[in-house]
């Protein structure tokens, strides 16, 4: 924690090697309890009570103090991402990287993203879409707000299987920013992402987020 700014974790800070550690073993731990379908109810209780142990190690349920952070860029925001964030067990851990403008991200989904039988939720689908098309914006120096995303599955998208996004900024006309992106799975086109985005007023960031989204500063 920043003493510098109380509240205000730096990205160096909360996104450390450890953490990413502990959230890649939560991800291993739920995972298992996905799929784990003839554990005794015994072996059930004791899991959940070593669980409630190591919750308690680190400062006990917390979740109805809220987030308990403010972030004050993308950067601070990525390590806790749902989608990307490697700190963050809920994450399938897509990992990505900007080339020529474009975001390329690859990874795969596990037991814990199942919507049809073997197949990803189409709901993971698409909040990995606007993940990554919001971080595509970015990358262009054209950050906005989701005003529409559609989505059209072509094919279920596989779980347990190696999967890649591509997205890129296709067009910006002032605030507005129009931008697409593919799933694949291998050779098979499993979805495809339009994505309209605002971005905002000044007066409207420090609103909702403390911050001017294109700076970072408040």
């Amino acid at each position: 924690m920043s003493e510098a700014a109380p509240g205000f974790p730096d990205a160096a800070e909360f996104g450390t090697p450890e953490r990413a550690q502990i959230a890649e073993s939560v991800r291993a731990l739920i995972d298992t309890l996905m799929r784990n379908d003839n554990a005794a109810p015994g072996t059930l209780i004791g899991a959940a009570q070593i669980v409630d142990q190591v919750t308690a190690s680190l400062g006990g349920d917390r979740r109805a103090e809220g987030a308990g952070y403010r972030p004050r860029s993308h950067g601070d925001y990525l390590p806790r991402s749902p989608v990307v964030g490697d700190a963050s067990p809920l994450s399938p851990r897509l990992d990505w990287e900007v080339v020529d403008r474009r975001v390329f991200a690859t990874g795969r989904f596990g037991a814990a993203y199942e919507g049809p039988p073997g197949y990803v939720h189409g709901g993971m689908v698409a909040l990995a879409f606007d993940e990554v098309l919001g971080i595509v914006n970015i990358a262009n120096d054209n950050p906005g707000m989701t005003a529409t995303l559609k989505i059209r599955y072509r094919r279920p998208t596989p779980l347990f299987t190696d999967v890649r996004f591509e997205a890129w900024v296709e067009q910006v006309e002032g605030r507005r920013i129009h931008s697409l992106a593919e799933l694949w799975a291998g050779d098979t086109l499993c979805a495809e992402a339009d994505g309209l985005f605002i971005q905002p007023r000044p007066e409207v960031a420090a609103q909702y987020f403390g911050t001017d989204p294109a700076t970072g500063s408040g």
